[in-house]
């Protein structure tokens, strides 16, 4: 697997609310289409983060102190619930650092390595030293999203989907990005 690579054809967070921007307006296959309302969910969501989200202090202060110089790649799509919570915080906080998004399903190689219990669950962030190697990686969701996750996968009867996507929206929002950023400083 060659990160480099990923990182040069990486988008900029710019570049991909563009995409994200496109596919809504034009979905270049049905696939695009049927994901509409996830696109608008997204856009309106990553929108809302990129306006609202403030690094916590002491989290700058806790990463200056990781003496971390290296990159960020993120994997994701831009139709994904997650992601438009996680990709707008990670890009505003590692922003100095360099921040590159690829796109899990442009070529699948790259998230067959990060799997979570075996599937391509996104994002992923990925933490690249001067060599290229990655030294950390985040994702899909913060440990209480998971755990709202595995609640809902154990009782969908009782606890729906709708219900599990409901609680998880408004966590992400209550919280701002605040255990995204402390779960990645904890594994740099």
């Amino acid at each position: 697997m060659d990160i480099k690579k990923f990182w040069d054809e990486g988008l900029t967070y710019d570049e991909y609310i563009a995409l994200s921007q496109k596919r809504l307006d034009h979905p270049a296959n049905e696939e695009e289409a049927e994901k509409r309302e996830y696109y608008e969910l997204a856009l309106q969501r990553m929108s809302r983060m990129t306006k609202r989200y403030v690094p916590d202090a002491g989290q700058v202060e806790a990463f200056a102190g990781k003496n971390f110089d290296g990159k960020v790649l993120i994997i994701t799509e831009p139709w994904c619930g997650d992601a438009s919570q996680a990709v707008p915080v990670a890009n505003k906080f590692f922003e100095k650092n360099g921040v590159r998004i690829t796109l899990r399903d442009q070529e699948p190689s790259l998230i067959d390595d990060f799997l979570t219990d075996g599937a391509k669950s996104i994002p992923i962030i990925l933490f690249i030293d001067d060599n290229w190697k990655v030294v950390a990686q985040w994702g899909p969701r913060p440990a209480f999203g998971y755990e709202l996750f595995l609640k809902y996968k154990a009782n969908p009867e009782e606890y729906t989907k709708e219900q599990f996507h409901n609680d998880l929206q408004v966590y992400y929002a209550k919280n701002k990005g605040y255990d995204s950023i402390e779960e990645i400083l904890d594994k740099l």
